[in-house]
């Protein structure tokens, strides 16, 4: 029943996963068992105080680590270390783990444990993020799931749309804690980064529209060169950038940056307007601000759709 709720919530969020893996497959299929033996027959398991330890101080770490406590059971490391082994087996080019900070501890044990059995394990990659922290009115909800007071990724989308939600969680570095302020997530102005995004690109769609329906329509023989104003000079040099953006971003696997890139072309763009009429009695030059509008439009639909954020042609 959880794994269908949690299902649900992600596709909602257009979250998608080809395969979910539950934890007591690997109890069932006898997996867990396996392993136990197998880093016992290489003297990696001994048994203290009731309970089964890893022996993790002869692969490197600074103290062993219990593997099932002496109530029978196991901690995380035993499951996660299976785990990661049958994903090994299942011949993946590049493993991406993303933890929560609390696992800073333990995914060494598991990577030990794993290179200790012969398996490779320099093609994981672990992404530890920061917790996150929901603001109302400036001040922090209080949760506890204990209590049962909490506020569920349904909540938070009942409550402000799916593209703020994502791009909130985008708009932050996995090093950095998030503060989730709900007020701003809920303005529908400027203040809110997917706003902003948002309106930029709906405006230039507006503006292209217009310009269709005028005399001054793009056409591939406008002249750039008549692009000379300093801030539409500005708004080419920030549309080069976007290519070497999405290396860094498939290179870190965070997509935190191209979220600031496209928040500072909006920035470029809306001074730009604001400086630098499109729809002009010279057409020639007309011509030239529309195509450059309509490339800062491709780039901001693209970098959108990337982080999975819609790009509204109309607001």
């Amino acid at each position: 029943m959880i794994f269908e709720k949690i299902r649900s919530s992600l596709n909602e969020l257009g979250i998608l996963f080809d395969q979910f893996t539950n934890e007591k497959a690997f109890y069932e299929t006898g997996a867990i068992e396996q392993l136990l033996e197998d880093l016992r027959s290489k003297d990696l398991i001994y048994e203290k105080d009731g309970a089964t330890w890893l022996k993790a101080t002869a692969m490197g770490g600074k103290q062993d680590r219990v593997y099932i406590k002496s109530s029978g059971e196991p901690t995380y490391r035993l499951p996660d270390t299976a785990y990661h082994r049958e994903k090994i087996e299942r011949g993946f080019d590049l493993i991406v783990d993303i933890f929560g900070a609390d696992h800073v501890d333990s995914y060494p044990d598991v990577l030990a444990a794993l290179a200790a059995l012969d398996l490779r394990t320099d093609h994981i990659r672990v992404l530890l993020y920061q917790f996150v922290t929901l603001l109302r009115d400036k001040e922090k909800i209080k949760m506890s799931t204990r209590m049962g007071d909490f506020i569920t990724l349904d909540d938070l989308m009942n409550e402000i749309s799916h593209d703020v939600v994502r791009y909130f969680f985008i708009m932050r570095s996995m090093n950095s804690h998030l503060d989730f302020d709900l007020d701003l997530a809920k303005n529908q102005s400027e203040k809110n980064p997917v706003f902003y995004l948002q309106y930029a690109h709906a405006r230039i769609c507006n503006i292209i529209k217009h310009g269709m329906h005028t005399d001054h329509r793009i056409n591939r023989g406008f002249d750039p060169g008549l692009l000379s104003h300093e801030d539409e000079i500005r708004l080419m040099k920030q549309l080069v950038y976007f290519p070497e953006i999405i290396e860094i971003a498939l290179e870190s696997l965070e997509p935190q940056g191209i979220a600031n890139y496209l928040q500072e072309l909006a920035a470029r763009f809306h001074k730009f307007y604001g400086k630098c009429r499109v729809i002009t009695e010279n057409e020639p030059l007309s011509q030239a601000r529309l195509g450059l509008i309509s490339s800062v439009r491709i780039v901001l639909s693209s970098g959108l759709s990337i982080l999975g954020i819609s790009a509204p042609d109309r607001m």
